[in-house]
């Protein structure tokens, strides 16, 4: 902890300095999973905290574990797992900071359960715009904070809630205390098909309602072909004759295909669960064992199906099993998003969370399909957060609000995710159009998108007049906490300065023309990918299941 107090320390000065000088500053913490462009990530003046990446300590009698901002997924599992424990909410990307998850907006397949990534936080420390070191409580956790144990009851309950998604526009968060449950050694895996958006939505809804299940999502091919993916923990070792099935390693299937090719033959499950048949029963399902952080970062390889996109790019190269085994180095999510940086590509990116309603979820499915083309698309439950909030939520109005007329509570909303590797259109006025077309689209059916990717809105629609743009209604909340926590006074951007994407001039030179031309701006990102070193992170990952690890484990129980 001593290193962690003189890391904050000097974090706290810095800014004090800016604070005192009111020099705007933003901040470094090293790679990002952030698919806006880079040019708004840079900055003069910088508050370098990117040395804040450890596990500081893992309790395992109180379930809590003390973390700095920039411990990614997969070394944060690596510490807990040997404790038997795991987040409730581990998000599936490894490289996805804990910093990153409060900050921003987080959610995986177990947050129909336990909510949004910051929800499941107990407490922060935080250096304020003007280098003041707080520690502030969820107010929403039934477990009191040892972080903010010191204060006074519901001191800065309101900067929690407000620094919980403002995508770090109310401070510096600088140390987290996680609440923890108890892992298992699998994740029994089951495959639903569907064959229709409405009967894949109907399908999500009853396996959210299953008390059994620990995590619900589900991928739509087409309209045609769905799968609805529910896993419950479990200890209990795969049925005699079966592996584990895993998606680490450079020859195992990359999730989605595997998923796509277990159940392209099936029939709907829906159908055939209405027949008294016991066998019929299990038709239009397939069920597995995953080791669990096999299952938690499930999506690593291939970024859920972006990297299909680099074989689009350098198109001699064929998407085949052989090639992705032989370029696997490349085609985790760090390298990948190191590659779309570096190369240009991320400005060119059609990559968007977008959170709908269940009512309106397949209107904006067939908008998708009939105005981008994109597929496939990923279906994720999420459990509402109470307000006010930056996270996607339900909003009382439109299509909510009539819904809540007619059965007197408030629907749960999907979260519908187009994480496509389809490139959006080349020409750049058209890219602009197709975002903010998406965009009119989801104020339309009562959606919202996360902020980390392209946000377009022009200032009007995303606060809008007399408040009623996409996030109107918390716009005086906001503002209020920007004032009292003196964030407007350190010149700090606010939320939409901070995400929405601005036109800057093209790079120039003999750097922008080798961007521009194909294939060297990919060869570029390769190169910077390389240079990075990031291969080395799975390469050397512990948290990959070991073939034959369940036999050795048996072995040394009976020894």
């Amino acid at each position: 902890m001593e290193r962690h107090k003189k890391s904050v320390s000097l974090i706290s000065s810095t800014i004090k300095t800016f604070f005192d000088r009111s020099e705007p500053y933003r901040i470094f913490h090293g790679s990002t999973n952030s698919t806006r462009p880079a040019h708004l990530k840079k900055a003069a003046r910088l508050v370098d905290i990117s040395s804040l990446r450890n596990v500081l300590k893992v309790d395992k009698a109180k379930r809590t574990a003390l973390v700095e901002p920039n411990v990614p997924m997969d070394r944060l599992v690596e510490a807990t797992l040997p404790h038997g424990l795991i987040p409730p909410v581990v998000m599936e990307f490894p490289g996805i900071t804990a910093g990153g998850g409060f900050a921003g907006t987080a959610g995986e397949s177990s947050s129909f359960r336990w909510g949004y990534f910051d929800e499941t936080v107990k407490g922060v420390e935080m250096v304020l715009p003007d280098g003041q070191v707080v520690n502030a409580a969820n107010p929403g956790h039934p477990d009191a904070s040892e972080l903010a144990a010191a204060n006074p009851r519901g001191q800065y309950a309101d900067l929690f809630k407000g620094a919980a998604g403002s995508v770090g526009t109310l401070g510096v968060t600088t140390l987290l205390e996680l609440q923890l449950i108890e892992a298992k050694r699998y994740v029994r895996t089951t495959y639903r098909r569907t064959t229709s958006v409405a009967e894949a939505i109907r399908v999500v809804k009853e396996e959210c309602a299953k008390p059994e299940n620990d995590y619900v999502d589900g991928i739509l091919f087409s309209k045609t072909h769905g799968v609805i993916v529910s896993g419950t923990l479990t200890d209990e070792p795969p049925p005699p004759g079966q592996e584990p099935q895993t998606f680490s390693a450079a020859w195992d299937p990359w999730f989605y295909l595997h998923v796509q090719d277990v159940t392209k033959l099936l029939p709907s499950s829906s159908a055939s669960a209405s027949t008294s048949s016991a066998t019929a029963l299990t038709t239009g399902r397939v069920t597995e064992h995953i080791p669990l952080a096999e299952y938690l970062f499930r999506y690593d390889r291939g970024g859920f199906w972006v990297g299909a996109a680099a074989f689009d790019y350098f198109r001699p190269v064929p998407f085949t099993r052989f090639f992705r085994w032989f370029l696997d180095d490349f085609l985790h999510t760090r390298m990948l998003y190191r590659a779309l940086h570096a190369s240009g590509e991320s400005a060119k990116f059609f990559v968007q969370d977008l959170a709908l309603p269940y009512e309106t979820a397949e209107a904006f499915v067939d908008y998708v399909d009939d105005s981008l083309g994109i597929w496939p698309l990923w279906l994720c439950p999420l459990k509402t957060p109470a307000g006010p909030t930056f996270h996607p939520h339900l909003r009382r109005d439109g299509t909510q609000q009539q819904q809540q007329k007619q059965d007197g509570a408030q629907p749960s909303p999907a979260c519908s995710t187009s994480a496509s590797g389809a490139g959006g259109p080349s020409d750049r006025a058209a890219f602009v159009s197709a975002n903010r077309g998406l965009e009119s689209k989801l104020q339309e059916l009562g959606g919202m998108k996360w902020l980390y990717a392209h946000t377009y809105y022009e200032r009007s629609e995303f606060w809008g007049e007399n408040d009623k743009g996409a996030y109107g209604p918390i716009r005086a909340w906001y503002e209020a906490l920007r004032s009292k926590y003196q964030a407007t006074a350190a010149n700090l951007p606010d939320v939409y300065d901070k995400v929405r994407v601005k036109d800057a001039p093209e790079e120039g030179g003999w750097k922008g023309a080798v961007k521009k031309t194909w294939p060297l701006g990919g060869l570029v990102g390769i190169a910077r990918s390389i240079q990075s070193g990031d291969y080395w992170l799975h390469r050397k990952a512990t948290w990959k299941w070991k073939k034959g690890g369940e036999k050795e484990e048996q072995k040394q129980k009976t020894l």
